[in-house]
């Protein structure tokens, strides 16, 4: 029994010394392998922005942002997603693929997004907290999707899959 304590109690410091290395020094979607691998990270770094913003037309000059949600086990998730203004307001998009369960299952970082939908998006290399919202409207939807296509000709569903559509919502 004691040889079983001190073998888990090892693997928990462990673990625990690695989460301690991550924050500080990795894997940040912004890594440059992680872009290329398409690989998740962990926490993102940057200078935080704590006044509201109104418009967020800025984000125009970047093709992808990063998203950072926060997963049932505590420990950050964050990708890069792509975003577009339409009628003034943010909105994010998940490309789901073919096999992957709908919103709010497939990928992890939309499910995050359904629990809690308290999210930091990084832009540029400045950090916004926000609460972002799944766009359920048709019209809405539609209207997203357009502005989407617009911005990226090629943008599209992938075939057989599904397109989620998040609003990052100001009032919440």
């Amino acid at each position: 029994m004691k040889t079983a304590l001190k073998i888990i109690g090892g693997i928990v410091v462990v673990l625990l010394l690695a989460l301690v290395v991550l924050r500080f020094t990795g894997l940040d979607a912004n890594d440059p392998k992680a872009v290329k691998d398409r690989r998740a990270g962990l926490w993102l770094r940057g200078t935080l922005v704590t006044t509201p913003v109104t418009d967020w037309s800025f984000t125009e000059n970047y093709k992808t942002i990063e998203i950072q949600t926060n997963s049932w086990y505590l420990i950050p998730h964050s990708v890069r997603v792509g975003s577009v203004i339409y009628n003034g307001q943010l909105y994010l998009n998940s490309r789901v693929p073919k096999g992957m369960a709908p919103y709010p299952g497939g990928k992890i970082w939309n499910q995050n997004v359904a629990r809690d939908p308290h999210v930091r998006l990084k832009i540029g290399d400045k950090l916004y907290d926000q609460t972002i919202v799944f766009v359920t409207d048709p019209e809405e939807f539609a209207g997203a999707f357009a502005a989407m296509k617009k911005q990226s000709p090629h943008f599209d569903a992938p075939p057989g899959g599904s397109l989620n559509i998040f609003r990052v919502d100001p009032d919440r």
